[in-house]
């Protein structure tokens, strides 16, 4: 059977109202027992599929009248085995079972606790029934499995008894019993619905009786386990066959899955076993980010793939091309990132100002800006449209604190914002200088040298940073300083001219300590450090000696961000200052 191709919508926009409340993220697999006959005639007409290589939106078959857009339906192959069985024979077959991401390959069936006909249980008068008597030796003893799932089944609050905190937990609330009574299923479809929303996945089993091919099926797979929906061995479950083996029949499976079914049957007859037909379909929630928008977007765009995180803000740099199509985009990134992402973003022009804000456009979820984020296990409060956060240089911030800040260190930040280096190295080092120009990162760095109590370990300045780093060095501190990070990488660089001359004149012994400058700077140079070196020469006034180079990331194609760190020479901190102190 030819797959079907991947069907562009002409309108993306008009799927968004369904994707406000997408189909669930469950798994339904529709079993039908009809034997696994296949037309030689019918394989040779029709195209050949495309390669297997997992579940896949332009793979799968869009099932009829879905009213899930994004529903693909795959054909595989099952065994029916007793659960008691299961376990083994999911270890002996592992290379031979399905193997997708976030799909068991063990599958449970609904209300396959005893199998007896419908309406009859163990303990009903009606037990007699020819159909409710189990011949053969007495069941084997539980496996850890069933032992574990009777656990599940019967574990309820009595269980945290003598953990009363617990057990407070573990019940629901009265409102929450209440919903649960108005969500009551019994005939009501849509309640059903509702209430299958909350499963991963679903196993439905169709098809079920007898048809005119039953003498050939039962050929097939023998007597015993076969039809009337009754199982004589108690609770089954499905072992899905790698999807190779889904037109295959029980003659054309390797000889492995063979030979462990034949010596099960051999060594205990109640365990007789059953090839079946699957229909595995995969819903929205399943496919990842990419995928959708792939389908949703025009054949020649280029799929976003990647976005920055800061706190539940999804913080998106959409090309040109993608405007047209931003809030859809934003839908599909808040869907699939949820609960953690709540607001999605996008930067609408470059950062132009000296408080380095950016222009931000809201997308899609709450209008919230303000968040909270945890990064080395300390917290920090951001305003993305008041103040600057970049999550993607938290590995080098950590990079500094823990190879190359020592305990004893006194630390400058000439550019703090929030405060994510100045805070994180106050955790180690002796203590921090930390400023920025902008009054309301300033206000946060506050509150956040406050929420991480280490308010007495950190002076937080608000200046322009060459006066500020003239009033560290010309008033008579305690503190002499050690470190110097200069994280503005569009003029870091430019800067550094406050330093010439910096002791000139200086009488104080604590002024001759010379500090470890980190300088991070950009550059498109086919050299980025030498670029930067040059850079760091012509704003000192000297050439300057052993500065060890360190590439932090690639920022865009052919344009580095360097990190350049050496220590100040002497001769530059007592010559003639060459720029007039505001």
């Amino acid at each position: 059977m030819a797959t079907a191709q991947l069907r562009r919508h002409p309108n993306p926009q008009c799927l968004l109202p369904r994707l406000c409340r997408p189909a669930p993220a469950r798994l339904l697999i529709r079993l039908s027992s009809e034997p696994l006959r296949f037309s030689s005639t019918s394989a040779s007409s029709s195209q050949a599929p495309p390669p297997l290589h997992g579940p896949s939106l332009r793979r799968g078959r869009a099932p009829p009248d879905h009213p899930d857009p994004f529903a693909r339906a795959f054909d595989l192959a099952a065994l029916r085995v007793p659960a008691a069985a299961c376990a083994p024979l999911e270890r002996r077959l592992r290379g031979h079972l399905l193997n997708w991401p976030r799909v068991r390959n063990v599958a449970r069936l609904p209300n396959d606790h005893d199998l007896l006909p419908p309406g009859l249980s163990p303990q009903s008068p009606l037990s007699h029934h020819p159909a409710a008597e189990v011949p053969g030796p007495a069941a084997p003893p539980a496996t850890a499995v069933a032992r574990r799932e009777k656990l599940a089944r019967e574990f309820n609050a009595r269980g945290f008894l003598r953990f009363p905190n617990l057990a407070r937990l573990s019940r629901p609330s009265p409102a929450a019993r209440k919903r649960r009574e108005r969500k009551g299923y019994g005939g009501d479809e849509e309640a059903r619905r509702e209430h299958d929303r909350d499963k991963t996945y679903v196993v439905e089993v169709v098809g079920e009786g007898t048809n005119e091919d039953d003498d050939e099926w039962k050929a097939l797979v023998g007597e015993e386990g076969f039809g009337r929906g009754l199982w004589r061995m108690g609770p089954t479950r499905l072992l899905l066959l790698d999807e190779s083996y889904a037109k295959r029949s029980v003659d054309e499976l390797p000889e492995a899955v063979k030979d462990v079914l034949d010596h099960k049957t051999q060594q205990d007859e109640s365990s007789a076993y059953e090839l079946i037909r699957c229909q595995l379909t995969l819903f929205y929630n399943y496919w990842p980010m990419d995928e959708v928008l792939e389908a949703l977007l025009p054949e020649g765009v280029i799929v976003p793939t990647g976005f920055e995180t800061v706190g539940h803000i999804a913080h998106l740099n959409l090309r040109d091309e993608h405007l047209p199509y931003k809030k859809l985009i934003a839908k599909v990134v808040l869907d699939k990132n949820k609960p953690k992402i709540q607001t999605v973003v996008n930067k609408t022009n470059a950062i132009q100002n000296d408080y380095r804000t950016m222009q931000l456009e809201v997308l899609a979820g709450n209008d919230s800006l303000l968040t909270m984020v945890i990064e080395s296990g300390l917290r920090f409060q951001v305003d993305l449209g008041t103040v600057y956060w970049n999550s993607r240089l938290a590995t080098e911030r950590q990079r500094l604190v823990n190879d190359i800040f020592r305990n004893s260190d006194v630390v400058c930040d000439m550019f703090s914002g929030v405060g994510p280096l100045a805070i994180s190295a106050a955790k180690k080092v002796k203590y921090v200088y930390a400023n920025d120009i902008n009054p309301m990162a300033v206000e946060y760095l506050e509150r956040n040298t406050v929420l991480n109590k280490l308010e007495r370990k950190i002076e937080v300045f608000n200046m322009d940073a060459r006066r500020f780093i003239s009033a560290v060095y010309s008033t008579q501190h305690v503190h002499a300083v050690t470190q110097i990070v200069m994280n503005l990488p569009k003029d870091a660089a430019e800067f550094l001219d406050v330093f010439r001359g910096i002791l000139h004149g200086s009488q104080s012994g604590l002024r001759c300590v010379m500090p470890m400058i980190h300088v991070y700077g950009f550059s498109k140079a086919e050299d980025p450090e030498h670029d930067l070196h040059e850079r760091i020469n012509i704003a000192l006034g000297e050439n300057v000696d052993n500065v060890e180079m360190h590439r932090v990331r690639l920022v865009a194609p052919g344009k580095w961000m360097i990190c350049a760190s050496f220590t100040l020479p002497e001769s530059v901190a007592i010559a003639q200052p060459n720029y007039i102190s505001c």
